[in-house]
Parts: C-alpha cells; structure tokens; sequence
C-alpha cells in the first residue's frame, strides 16, 4: 500500500498521540479511551462519507432514500445494544445511563431550527466536526458560528426552560426495557419501508451505494460505516458511561473562550454551577476529547485517502450560508438536548420520545433548508438523472 500524502498522514497521528496523552494526563486512562472513540467516530464517518444532512436532503430532493436508510439502520442497531446497557448493565458491572429529556415547545423550536440550519450550513453536528477534520474551510466557518450559537442559547437557558413541556418520557416504562427495543426496531422499520416505497414510485428501483474498498484508505460502504459508528455508540456507553453526544462539548468550549476574554458566563443561569467546566481545560471532559478525537481521526482518514487538500475559494454565499445555518444549528441544539448525535441517535437508542420528536421536526427544518438552498442556487436543478449517479452521503 502507497500512501499519497505519508507527512500528512505522520503529523495526523501526532496530533492523535497528542490528544490522548494530553487527555491522559489531565483526566486520565477513561477519558484519554474516550478520545480514541472519538478518533474511531472520525474515521467511519469520513470514510463512509456518512452525512446525514446530504442523505436527508437527497431523499427531499430525488426520493433517494439509501443514505436515510443507513441512518436508521444505526439508530436501530444502537437501540438494540444500548437500552438494554442503561437499564440492565448494572448486573454486568456496567454504570450508565441514557439520554431521556422532556419534549416540549423548546425541542419542537430547536429541532426545527436545526434542520434548516444543516441544509445551509452544509453538515449537521458530526457532518460539521468531520468535514472539518477532512479539511473543508467553509466547515470551519460552520463550525464558528456552531459554536457561537450554542453559547447565545445558554444565555437564554431560562426562557426556552419555561416553556411548556411534557415530562421526560421513555419508552422502556410502559413497555419495558426488551419491549422498548422492539418498538424501536419496528418503528424505524417502518419509516424504513416508506422510504424504499417512496424511492421505488419516483425511479423503479433501489440505488445501489458506494463498494467497500480499502478499510485503511476507503472508501468504506455505507453498510461498513454503520457497523464502525455503532461500535462508537456502545463504546461511549461503555468507556463514558453515557451515550455519545455531540454539541454539549462545542457549546463548553464557547463558554470557555468567553470566560477567557472576559464575558461572565458565571451569571448565567446554565453556566451558574457548571464554572469547573467552564474554567477547566479542554481535555477534562469526555464530550470535549471525543469532539478533539473526531476531527483528528477524520483528518486522518483523509489523509490515508489521499484527500486532504482544503480550498479557500469561498464565495460570499458560501461564508454567509456557513455563518447563518452554523448559528441555527448551534442554538437550535441547544435548546432540543442536542444534535443528529445526541438528539436523534442517542435520544432514540435511549428510548426516549423526544429523540422522536427532535427527528420529526428536524425534518421539517431539513425540507424548508433545502427548498432555500433550490432558491439561491446552493443546489441547481436536477439534470442528470437520479439513477445515473453513485450514492454518498457526505454532507
């Protein structure tokens, strides 16, 4: 095997080497595990080209549903492996818990909002922290404003917590734990089947994805990045002793470049009694290295694939499109627990009902994105046709 870029590939691992040993030192061996999921988590996605913002919005678009098809496909797979670790791994020795939060106006806002935001931002919250890891400069505009977002919403914490709301409601109450993964697997096989009936009326057929190759170089099969982002599920389950989560790290780190420059996020009602994570350092806390290790395993990917080579030729749309959905995305997920990680994956695997309801109305957010994105020529008319070209996900 000849790599395209070995230097690259080289200062890639150092700066993993230093993420893990620098989160190693400061929190120590769980923490630094965590890192090197986050390191697994950048590499699938990368490799997989697993976005769900461009496989939503192909389906919106062309009725193409395999990229939303592998996304259930991982939730489901999670589900199965995660609701019976919250409720049962106590019997195992396995401490964890899950991500069950009330649904309420709040969600319905920032799921919304969110949807929209990844349509114009161009990723959503793992999409944004891989994109950039593979080297794409309008991402990091995204990513900025990601961040900024996510800061303005704990300003407003108390607001949007006032709103009316239902309880936190998991599934595994009524139904149980086993009975709670089943109701998962069907319902998303549901949503599933309507896809592959929606695709079949438009086209005729199932586009078929992209074949493995190299699991070192890629590119991997959607199919292979659903397995390796599964295994990134249960491993933070497992290492963090919660599930995997996404935008709770990018809004610590607004806070704490705040505090730096002198903005007293201390006198805000979220920050109030959370200032030792505020004033601690970036590797003291799990979401935070798995963000780090993200972006560092998905630079990687890109460099063994020969693809790291970032472009700043950016249009003023691209920067204005970038700063907008950044900024959506990031309060949005705020204000809705969370992201397509968090939110959808995590919320879903935990059997929570408003992990369902953050991905209905997301999905409403997605549909008015793209039809913006059509309207300001982010996306020109379809003139090939949808069944001439290979499926990727990458937002």
């Amino acid at each position: 095997m000849t790599l395209k870029q070995p230097k690259a590939v080289i200062a890639a691992l150092a700066v993993i080497a230093v993420i893990v040993a620098a989160t190693f030192a400061e929190a120590g061996g769980r923490l630094a595990l965590g890192a090197l999921v986050g390191v697994l988590a950048g590499f699938s996605l990368y490799h997989a080209s697993f976005g769900f913002t461009a496989g939503w919005r192909r389906f919106i678009r062309e009725r193409r549903g395999g990229g939303l098809r592998a996304q259930l496909w991982l939730v489901g797979a999670t589900a199965v492996f995660a609701i019976p670790l919250i409720h049962y791994g106590g019997l195992i020795g396995v401490q964890t818990g899950g991500f069950v939060f009330p649904f309420g106006i709040a969600v319905i806002i920032g799921s919304f909002a969110f949807g929209l935001g990844m349509q114009l931002g161009g990723g959503c919250g793992s999409g944004t922290l891989f994109t950039v890891g593979g080297g794409s400069t309008r991402m990091v505009i995204t990513l900025a404003f990601f961040i900024l977002g996510g800061l303005l919403a704990t300003h407003n914490w108390d607001f949007w917590q006032s709103l009316p709301a239902l309880g936190a409601v998991t599934f595994a109450a009524p139904l149980g734990p086993i009975g709670a993964v089943l109701a998962t697997v069907v319902a998303l096989g549901l949503i599933g089947l309507l896809t592959v009936r929606a695709e079949k009326a438009r086209h005729g057929n199932l586009l078929g994805g992209t074949a493995m190759g190299s699991l070192v170089t890629g590119p991997w099969s959607l199919a292979a990045g659903t397995v390796g982002l599964t295994l990134v599920g249960v491993l933070t389950l497992l290492v963090l002793g919660r599930p995997w989560g996404i935008t709770s790290g990018l809004t610590l780190w607004g806070a704490q470049i705040a505090n730096v420059v002198g903005v007293p996020v201390g006198e805000w009602d979220y920050w109030r009694y959370a200032m030792n994570r505020v004033e601690g350092s970036i590797f003291s806390d799990g979401v935070s290295v798995m963000n780090l290790g993200l972006i560092a395993g998905a630079a990687l990917a890109a460099c063994l694939a020969g693809k790291y080579a970032p472009k700043f030729n950016l249009s003023v749309r691209d920067v204005a499109t970038a700063m907008i959905g950044g900024l959506l995305m990031g309060y949005g997920a705020r204000i809705a627990f969370g992201c397509n990680i968090g939110a959808l994956l995590s919320g879903i695997a935990s059997g929570s009902l408003h992990g369902w309801g953050w991905f209905a109305f997301a999905f409403m957010g997605s549909i008015v994105g793209v039809r913006i994105r059509e309207r300001i020529g982010m996306d020109p008319a379809l003139s090939t046709p949808a069944s001439a070209r290979p499926l990727r996900t990458q937002s």
